[in-house]
């Protein structure tokens, strides 16, 4: 970053927040406290009302310079809520390009609003379970969203999990989506000649082949719409006790819950399932305290495991 960058954005550093030190300068920009005393002076000296004090840090005169926009104290939380979960669930690249993005945001706010966020900082976060995010350090996201914009093609080397094989393919990207604690690329492979799925934590490396493709592809969207209209859904109703419910709270999505009612002592839920094998497992976890409405073959699954667990454990039984 040349001076000139670097003292533009050390203004918006300073608009951010009601005081900054200026080790958190020398910090971010990787400079000596030096430098940051003499970008500071040359701020002062373009005529920047810029307040210091020893062992405290800088601070601009409020009202300075009018906001061109102007935020609630609502937007400017939803704003902090949203940095956190960029920090946890995107990659170190962007949450790099989301953190300068909000000290812009910051600089424009009121005295007030800046006040509110530092007060509230601490008292919102986004812890990562052992299930999310697995993306081990890769970089990939900004790369793929610039290709997308530009229409690049890329060549990927990817894990296909299915056949435990490292393939490399050339693809035109189309869009990207979170799912189930994964990140998703969907492209059309060139080697496959036709459109993939393909999980970014598994892409082990990319690289933009400076060719850009005119072929029409569906909108991220569309393809998404069409992919689920052609999956044979299964409805699934069942009725859970109130007691238990609670335990199910995180679980319930990934067995595709769309809704749920209060019928007396229980909650009525309504799942859509691709799998009523793996759905009917996920039941005999709470199965004691719960009930299937509907389908009848989803009861006759769940009681043929049922039978099955007890004829295996009376052998297990008499054989000691």
């Amino acid at each position: 970053m040349n001076r000139i960058d670097r003292v533009s954005a050390i203004l918006i550093q300073l608009q951010s927040r009601r005081v900054v030190k200026a080790s958190d300068i020398a910090e971010r920009f990787n400079i000596s406290l030096r430098t940051v005393y003499r970008d500071v002076k040359t701020l002062e000296e373009a005529g920047i009302p810029i307040i210091g004090e020893a062992g405290v840090g800088y601070s601009i005169v409020d009202g300075y310079r009018l906001p061109p926009v102007m935020f609630t104290k609502e937007e400017a939380t939803a704003f902090l809520t949203a940095e956190k979960f960029v920090e946890k669930l995107t990659d170190a690249s962007t949450t790099e390009h989301h953190k300068s993005a909000m000290y812009k945001i910051k600089a424009i706010l009121k005295t007030a609003e800046k006040n509110l966020l530092e007060d509230i900082d601490g008292n919102i976060e986004v812890l990562r379970s052992h299930s999310q995010l697995r993306v081990d350090n890769k970089d990939h996201i900004q790369t793929l969203l610039n290709s997308i914009a530009q229409k690049s093609v890329l060549h990927i080397n990817y894990f296909a999990n299915h056949s435990q094989e490292h393939t490399k393919r050339d693809v035109e990207p189309i869009g990207i989506f979170y799912k189930d604690s994964y990140w998703h690329l969907i492209a059309y492979c060139l080697l496959r000649a036709a459109y993939r799925d393909f999980r970014i934590d598994r892409i082990n490396h990319i690289e933009v082949t400076g060719r850009t493709f005119t072929s029409k592809h569906p909108t991220l969207k569309a393809y998404i719409a069409q992919t689920v209209k052609e999956q044979e859904l299964d409805m699934v109703i069942m009725r859970v006790d109130k007691a238990v419910c609670r335990h199910l709270e995180y679980q319930k999505y990934y067995s595709g819950f769309i809704s749920e009612k209060n019928v007396g002592n229980q909650i009525e839920m309504t799942f859509l399932t691709t799998s009523l094998e793996g759905f009917a497992r996920w039941f005999m976890m709470f199965g004691d305290q719960a009930e299937i409405i509907s389908p009848d073959s989803l009861k006759e699954r769940v009681g043929n495991i049922a039978s099955a667990i007890a004829q295996k454990n009376l052998q297990l039984t008499n054989s000691y």
